[in-house]
């Protein structure tokens, strides 16, 4: 079953395009990793910088397998080094509705 991941973010003010340049350049591979079946990137209108990447997978176990490796790779600690406070990831179900 198709998992969506909501993770919220809240960049620091004076790193907002850096980080936006950090997400070019590593979408591509999230992308491409086995599993993904589509990402996008969202800003609050609001709230600069308070960014909500709108993740879904094949499964929960391929998001968790992803994330242990973007650990592994350094780029999960590059990336919250440039982030007010912790992320919020959260998982969803589609409903048949």
């Amino acid at each position: 079953m198709t998992c969506t991941v909501l993770l919220e973010i809240q960049l620091k003010p004076d790193v907002i395009d850096t980080a936006k340049g950090a997400f070019k350049e590593l979408l591509p591979d999230t992308r491409a990793y086995d599993g993904c079946k589509n990402i996008d990137v969202v800003e609050n209108q609001e709230n600069p910088g308070n960014l909500v990447l709108v993740e879904s997978w094949e499964s929960r176990a391929k998001y968790e397998k992803y994330l242990a490796w973007r650990v592994e790779t350094g780029a999960l600690e590059k990336m919250a080094a440039m982030c007010a406070g912790e992320p919020s990831i959260r998982y969803f179900d589609t409903v048949d509705v």
